[in-house]
């Protein structure tokens, strides 16, 4: 199917991010996930940068994000100015620990990013009741967990903005490539029109009221991504399928310890 799609968008001429694919894989995503807007974008990396951006995190502020996770959780923060406040996780699931948020949280603490660690989701309705009670904004980093489910549902609207990664070892892949999920208008034109260089294009094409970035997915990417997505199920299943194989392989082992699957998961 990808074949297919890589060359339908070569025959049609469009390859770069003004491809018909790049709209139509946010619109499949969206409706996958359970959520309003899908902005496609580069990498996974951006989509967290966007995500920032569009929540007002800048200079000065905090960031919380769990100490295990891959550096870009951490980077973005730095991309605007914040600054990361690392914090424990729990022994079980190898995701954020509240108790370990909590004792790190400071007049500067503006957000809280949550990462959902080797597919494992975080607990949202906690974690969200967190960032309310603290008055932080709430970014989930769901790079490695798209197919997983919370509850028994989807989960890219829980957060205030989710973010995903197509990279070469993900779920499903583009390559290079990402997501940014919302269910908030405000956010998701935000988020794109950082994406598209700053561009208001309601005054001129090439009018530039800020400092944007070229964060786009191309078209081609985005036939890749719409193919691999119909296929998600089928990549979801074969990899808990291997995840069992190793735990049955290597149960048992003296000192190893397996990543807990909660209830909620």
């Amino acid at each position: 199917m990808e074949k297919r799609l890589v060359n339908q968008a070569l025959d049609s001429g469009w390859i770069s991010s003004l491809g018909s694919f790049v709209e139509q894989f946010g619109r499949e995503f969206a409706k996958t996930v359970g959520v309003k807007y899908a902005l496609p974008v580069g990498n996974g990396t951006v989509a967290l940068h966007l995500a920032l951006i569009a929540l007002g995190i800048g200079k000065g502020d905090e960031v919380i994000v769990p100490a295990l996770t891959f550096v870009a959780s951490a980077n973005s923060v730095t991309y605007v100015g914040a600054k990361p406040v690392f914090v424990d996780i729990d022994p079980e699931t190898f995701n954020l620990n509240l108790k370990a948020a909590e004792a790190k949280v400071t007049p500067k603490t503006k957000a809280i990013m949550s990462v959902d660690l080797y597919g494992h989701p975080v607990d949202f309705s906690k974690v969200k009741s967190f960032a309310k009670k603290f008055k932080l904004r709430f970014i989930s980093d769901s790079a490695e967990s798209l197919g997983s489910l919370y509850k028994g549902k989807p989960f890219g609207g829980i957060a205030e903005v989710t973010t995903f990664s197509f990279f070469g070892n993900k779920i499903v892949t583009t390559g290079e490539g990402g997501m940014l999920t919302t269910n908030s208008k405000k956010i998701y034109d935000m988020a794109k029109f950082y994406r598209d260089q700053a561009k208001d294009i309601t005054i001129h094409n090439y009018y530039h009221p800020a400092i944007g970035y070229n964060y786009a997915m191309t078209n081609l990417q985005a036939g890749v991504g719409i193919g691999q997505l119909r296929r998600l199920k089928m990549f979801v299943k074969k990899k808990r399928a291997i995840a069992d194989h190793y735990r049955r392989l290597l149960s048992g082992v003296p000192g190893l310890n397996f990543q807990a699957e909660a209830s909620y998961a």
